[in-house]
């Protein structure tokens, strides 16, 4: 569970290595807490509030069939339900367990909006992480 302190120490650990997006986000640390504003992007490692937030779309833990990493698993993504891409024709339901590993052991952040600016609930996601390679 990220709180203040082990947000901060995860700023002043990977600060350098993360978007400018993670960094300026508002660090959301309880599945109680809301944005400042509507659209605003929020940042959280705290896997109450992720589940929360998938699960309150509806959406399951999921990864993307072939591209596992050893024992690991490997994209992480959420299957929303009615949503069809070609994307989501390879996404595989995990379990949350699984998918925290892998969210924890790859030092991920996840960037998300609880509604959009007009106020209508988001299904934005995206994952930072300190550990990829640019280039």
């Amino acid at each position: 569970m990220a709180t203040q302190s082990t947000k901060n120490e995860y700023l002043d650990k990977y600060g350098d290595k993360l978007s400018d997006s993670t960094k300026h986000a508002q660090w959301i640390d309880s599945p109680g807490q809301k944005p400042d504003h509507p659209g605003q992007t929020l940042a959280t490692r705290n896997h109450d509030v992720i589940q929360h937030w998938a699960e309150e779309r509806g959406a399951k833990p999921a990864t993307i069939e072939g591209t596992k990493h050893g024992d690991d698993l490997g994209v992480l993504r959420f299957d929303f339900p009615g949503y069809d891409s070609p994307e989501n024709s390879k996404l595989k339901d995990v379990s949350w367990d699984e998918w925290f590993k892998t969210f924890d052991d790859r030092k991920l952040v996840m960037l998300f909006q609880d509604t959009q600016k007009a106020g209508n609930q988001s299904n934005f996601f995206r994952f930072d992480s300190p550990l990829r390679e640019d280039g």
